[in-house]
């Protein structure tokens, strides 16, 4: 999709498919789609995927050899793309090049899938996740104030290295279209470059969030991209080396990040400035922008803060509700005024902020992705908001899985039972992808489509991930509360 005046082709594509499914007899030929084929490809030889996902390579012009009934899908796929997308406005030849990379062919037969399974939800269910973030390791060489994972040393029942591989086989028969190796710090173990080889040499996307610190020097990034690595996102959290070497608790940290990014410009990679935002560092929002594009950052996320793991002693420094809505809303006006750099926000609240403030012109899909574009309004529901439990999983250093890396339940292990079966059958996994479960405001929320609240602060602070977020203003009620009680709790000590 586009942020520039032209409706993107896949978002068209997406559109179509949506649209369709309610026509029984396009339904029951997508049906066949989500059933498994080998097809023999021109160059790889045997390829054991779904039948969507073969049908989408030879709609980038691949040469495969299948099955009858997976032709008859591949030209039902052509046919979408040749009159569905543009009746919408968008052009063929942009879903053709989308396709030819075989990640995003993986995340576009997922909707596909999802739809001929489930039909059309709100938000819409998919047969596996969008995105896995892989808690690598538990090692790290920071010490970090707000860790999620309390990172230190490794654990030790972490995942052998024979465990890792066949986790990516599994993830790989899901469908999962990314994986991103984090932590700890997963660059920094002895199976980092082998594992990244590993998921690319299936079609997986690549990603690592990171400190920085190896990627700091050339050469050991060279070799990460060479082994596969698509996409790094570096933890900067202030624009002054001093304050950002304290929250990160180790001298240096701030001059190994920034080089890690400038190699990432110096070597078109594609990257982001990651900053976790909270009173820590609120006040220099606009200073860590300029930071970014004083580097040649195209992309600047601010994380939300989500009270969890070393966080619980800093949760002082968690915004307000008032100070979020603010922020968001400087952050998307910063965004359109400079023009040439992506900022965006972890917190989902973003996907409403964007909305309002733009007069319903411009929408986020997701809170990663803001468009103009009519198209993306249309998609904005199906699925936008929140993530955890629905587009993507987090597995921990042992195998554990959990619906996001801030929201430390363990649901089940990989090392009992496959990944696709915890994701298909794990009751708590299934109740988050309902949004009907929720609590609080957030159940009535008129812009819950495009929201539902952050689950890990409703978990954080509740102990309950269907509860309501107390990070959105229309919950200002429960972060007074909260904020009333450890006032009675300080003064009982």
């Amino acid at each position: 999709m586009s942020r520039h005046g032209r409706r993107g082709g896949v978002g068209a594509f997406l559109t179509v498919a949506r649209l369709v499914m309610g026509n029984p007899v396009a339904r029951l030929i997508l049906s066949i789609g989500s059933k498994e084929f080998k097809c023999v490809y021109k160059d790889k030889g045997e390829v054991n995927a779904s039948a969507i996902y073969h049908a989408l390579s030879m709609l980038a012009g691949e040469s495969v050899g299948c099955p009858i009934s997976v032709r008859f899908l591949g030209i039902f796929i052509n046919l979408l793309a040749n009159l569905g997308v543009s009746a919408m406005g968008g052009k063929k030849e942009d879903v053709v090049e989308a396709v030819k990379d075989p990640a995003l062919r993986r995340g576009i037969s997922l909707v596909f899938r999802g739809l001929a399974e489930y039909g059309v939800t709100v938000p819409q269910r998919l047969p596996a996740p969008f995105l896995i973030v892989w808690n690598f390791t538990n090692m790290c060489n920071l010490r970090c104030m707000h860790c999620y994972q309390r990172a230190d040393k490794p654990l030790p029942d972490e995942l052998s290295l024979a465990e890792k591989l066949e986790l990516i086989e599994q993830l790989d028969r899901a469908g999962v279209a990314a994986i991103a190796l984090s932590g700890g710090e997963p660059t920094i173990h002895p199976d980092f470059l082998t594992i990244v080889k590993a998921i690319a040499s299936k079609g997986i996307y690549a990603a690592v969030a990171t400190n920085g610190w190896r990627l700091a020097d050339p050469d050991f990034f060279k070799k990460a991209v060479d082994a596969g690595l698509r996409y790094i996102e570096v933890s900067v959290d202030s624009a002054d080396p001093r304050k950002h070497d304290k929250f990160r608790g180790v001298e240096g940290s701030w001059e190994r990040a920034i080089k890690a990014l400038e190699n990432a410009v110096k070597y078109n990679l594609s990257h982001a400035m990651a900053a976790t935002i909270t009173k820590y560092n609120i006040d220099e929002a606009e200073e860590i922008i300029d930071l970014a594009q004083s580097i040649g950052v195209k992309r600047l996320v601010f994380f939300n803060f989500i009270p969890v793991g070393r966080g619980v002693g800093i949760s002082d420094l968690d915004l307000s509700p008032e100070e979020r809505e603010e922020f968001m809303k400087t952050i998307y006006k910063e965004m359109k005024r400079r023009g040439n750099i992506e900022i965006f926000t972890t917190a989902p609240q973003y996907g409403r902020v964007v909305l309002q403030v733009s007069g319903n012109k411009e929408v986020a899909p997701t809170h990663y992705y803001v468009s103009g574009d009519p198209i993306a309004k249309a998609l904005a529901e199906f699925v936008g908001g929140c993530g955890a439990g629905r587009i993507y999983a987090a597995i921990q250093p042992n195998g554990d899985v959990s619906p996001c890396v801030f929201m430390p339940i363990k649901v089940d292990n990989i090392r009992k039972r496959p990944f696709w079966e915890i994701w298909e059958n794990n009751p708590l996994l299934l109740k988050l992808r309902d949004r009907d479960n929720l609590k609080g405001f957030c159940v009535k929320c008129p812009y819950r489509g495009v929201c539902s609240g952050c689950r890990a602060r409703a978990y954080a602070y509740f102990g309950d991930p269907l509860g309501p977020d107390p990070g959105c203003i229309y919950n200002l009620k429960y972060w007074k509360k909260i904020k009333e009680h450890e006032v009675a709790e300080d003064s009982s000590k």
